[in-house]
């Protein structure tokens, strides 16, 4: 994530120039001092109950060795129920439990995929002479792995312990025994997605996707058609059934015309909630959202959560004040009533077990830098006021209703690593499960600081500063800048993988002698629907970067830096800001590293295809827009050195991206090194990875701002 001049590294090992000259000799690759100690993290992720409440299970990720931990009621003593003992790449998720907790299923080697990379096959980030498939795998009762299915994924299990999921955009079963050849359940003309079994698990409900539309489809059996649940024009999504089986609630989002809206401004969404019955699909609107921006279908990670809960009422997050909240109607319809009133945004939501209430984190709290940590809270479906369950200068996340009213979560501190922890259902009595790491927390970690600047039409940014130790030198300094955007770098470590590792890169460079400002500019969350969706961002006009020239003067005024001295980094849309940093101001920013960014708007997918019709819309003032709010825009200003970072198999931004710029940087002598992954995706999937490219970043960002 950051950079020096003339050299480049070719297929992830070899440097040579910029210019073509060859391999560079004595360039070291061993990591720096104490790297891959602050590299040893463990990172947990999906935790998630049984609806009994009776087992839970999560994940750990430890310096790319997988495996998954389950543990039981009462005492909830972990153990590991898998045995993976290489950073293979092969990424384990979407961890399913039958509803009474005896059957565990999750998938094996899958990898991110946007809409122009559906249906490519498993990523091979290890380069294995075999082609890697994604795999569905299950537990019973407990007992040791098994293989249940070849390339399959999102598993879901019905109350009588029937396993579906996901392959080649159908619906497929396996049995669990083994005894049957796994086999396709039912043909549907569309792509099948959020499988989810009716009660008694008799019947399917699943979105049938269909490029310009979708419908809400119900499988019965091989003895009667698909049921379709009012089909429009639409997209249906958000499939739930009503305890009873018998009605199923979902969302419904009408679609904008294109040659009707105007990609350089944002219109208004509104998405309305359905119930109809899963017998013959009558089915009519129990809600609209408002006309308005506010009322637009919520674009924050993980979407709406639309549950059905005790009293028949339904519950779902809408950022209608303005904050991505939970809101609570009859399934009968009527008005929506929020439950979640104040300046804080709602995540990782979950049900309790008898449906009165809902578990969910949230960036609220009475510690000064709440807004940049999240706490769990929980508050009834019928009523507002949410009561917290954790606070303090921790954080705590994806809470799971466990038996006997408890809630398991995630939980660390800014210094000390994450872990799983079960409290009472008052929040109090909690224990960890397994203690944090101790030897991980001696690696020197710093409280980073929360501190807040302005931009330069008067927008408050937020950003965590890292100080290191001591001295009174003056230090260089760094900016680092997230991806996303939609996302916020916390006081602490992050609920993703990617950030939990930029946490500990900050961390590590602040202990290398960096002044370190990670800055979350406007486009991410955390800080409300408004923040979030600013006028002429992005492909629109760029005026995100406002936020990070504003971090940079807010950073050269610190006592500690030389002003100097200051360098970029980041990754994904990180990767994006770092480039137009270099290339608008190469004045200030005197090295970046830039991790698989977006450098021309105008190459992305779907910016660069021209309408099919006589309508065109707005589409050439788009793409004179795309490309002048793109770094490459700006490159005859671009002088400081960079280091470019990128897996060829990368699924979100595509690899053209990087080889474009290197090309036109290379044309205009413009230094540059660049570290190229064979077969690594967008979020790297190997540990090795991360070291090879973390090594050049310290290497790169010391040569070039280090006296």
């Amino acid at each position: 994530m950051f950079k020096q001049t003339l050299l480049a590294f070719v297929a992830g090992v070899s440097m040579a120039s910029a210019l073509g000259a060859a391999a560079a000799p004595g360039v070291s690759h061993q990591p720096p001092a104490r790297l891959e100690a602050f590299l040893a993290y463990p990172f947990i992720d999906a935790l998630t109950a049984s609806e009994s409440g009776n087992r839970i299970a999560w994940i750990e990720t430890r310096k790319g060795i997988r495996n998954i931990w389950i543990a039981d009621a009462p005492d909830f003593h972990p153990r590991r129920l898998t045995n993976g003992t290489a950073d293979d790449g092969m990424e384990l998720g979407e961890l399913a439990f039958s509803p009474d907790g005896k059957i565990l299923a999750w998938s094996r080697g899958g990898g991110e995929g946007n809409g122009w990379a559906s249906g490519m096959p498993a990523p091979n980030p290890a380069s294995a002479v075999e082609q890697p498939h994604e795999d569905i795998w299950i537990s019973v009762a407990g007992g040791p792995p098994v293989r249940l299915a070849q390339d399959g994924a999102e598993p879901v299990i019905s109350s009588t312990g029937q396993i579906v999921y996901l392959k080649d955009g159908q619906v497929w079963t396996a049995d669990v025994t083994g005894k049957d050849k796994p086999k396709r359940l039912f043909y549907d003309r569309g792509k099948a997605a959020q499988l989810t079994w009716s009660p008694d698990g008799t019947r399917l409900a699943f979105v049938s996707r269909r490029g310009d539309h979708s419908f809400i489809g119900v499988y019965s059996g091989p003895d009667s058609p698909i049921t379709w649940l009012a089909p429009a024009t639409a997209f249906d999504s958000n499939p739930v059934w009503s305890p009873d089986g018998r009605r199923i609630a979902f969302s419904r989002v009408a679609g904008l015309a294109g040659p009707l809206v105007s990609s350089l401004v944002e219109t208004p969404n509104p998405f309305s909630i359905w119930v109809g019955s899963a017998t013959d699909g009558a089915a009519s609107a129990v809600w609209r959202s408002p006309a308005n921006f506010n009322g637009s279908f919520p674009q924050v990670p993980d979407g709406l959560f639309l549950k059905w809960g005790a009293g028949d009422r339904l519950t779902f997050r809408a950022e209608m004040d303005g904050w991505p909240h939970l809101y609570s109607l009859p399934a009968a319809g009527g008005d929506a009533s929020l439950l979640t009133p104040g300046p804080f945004m709602v995540e990782h939501v979950a049900m309790t077990p008898d449906r009165r209430a809902l578990l969910f984190s949230a960036n609220s709290g009475a510690t000064d830098g709440d807004t940049d940590r999240r706490h769990i809270f929980r508050v009834a479906v019928d009523h507002p006021g949410p009561t917290p369950l954790t606070l303090g200068a921790g954080l705590e996340w994806t809470p799971a209703p466990v038996g006997d009213g408890q809630v398991a979560y995630v939980s660390s501190t800014a210094t000390t690593t994450m872990h799983v922890t079960i409290a009472g259902a008052n929040g109090r009595d909690a224990h960890a499960l397994e203690p944090p790491d101790s030897d991980y927390a001696a690696n020197g970690f710093i409280s980073p600081k929360p501190v807040a600047f302005t931009a330069a039409d008067g927008l408050l940014i937020r950003g965590q500063l890292f100080l290191p130790p001591g001295g009174k030198a003056k230090h260089p300094a760094l900016i680092f800048v997230h991806g996303g955007p939609p996302r916020q770098m916390l006081l602490g470590w992050s609920y993703m993988d990617y950030y939990t590792h930029a946490y500990a890169m900050n961390q590590y460079l602040a202990s290398r002698g960096f002044v370190v400002l990670s800055v979350n500019y406007r486009l991410g969350i955390g800080y409300g629907r408004a923040f979030q969706h600013p006028d002429k961002a992005g492909p629109a006009g760029n005026s995100e970067y406002q936020d990070v020239l504003a971090g940079a003067r807010f950073v050269q005024g610190l006592p500690q830096v030389d002003p100097t001295r200051l360098g970029i980094w980041g990754g994904s849309y990180g990767g994006l800001l770092t480039a137009q940093a270099l290339a608008r101001n190469s004045d200030i920013f005197k090295a970046g590293v830039d991790f698989h960014g977006m450098h021309d708007w105008s190459l992305a997918p779907g910016q660069a295809s021209r309408p099919q019709r006589y309508e065109q819309g707005d589409y050439d003032a788009m793409m004179k827009s795309a490309f002048e709010s793109s770094p490459e825009a700006a490159l005859a200003g671009w002088k400081s050195p960079v280091l470019l970072i990128h897996g060829d198999d990368d699924r979100n931004v595509r690899f053209d991206q990087t080889v474009d710029l290197a090309r036109r940087l290379a044309a205009q002598g413009t230094p540059f090194e660049e570290l190229i992954l064979p077969n690594e995706i967008h979020e790297f999937l190997r540990y090795d990875s991360w070291l090879k490219a973390d090594t050049a970043t310290v290497r790169f960002l010391e040569d070039n701002l280090k006296p």
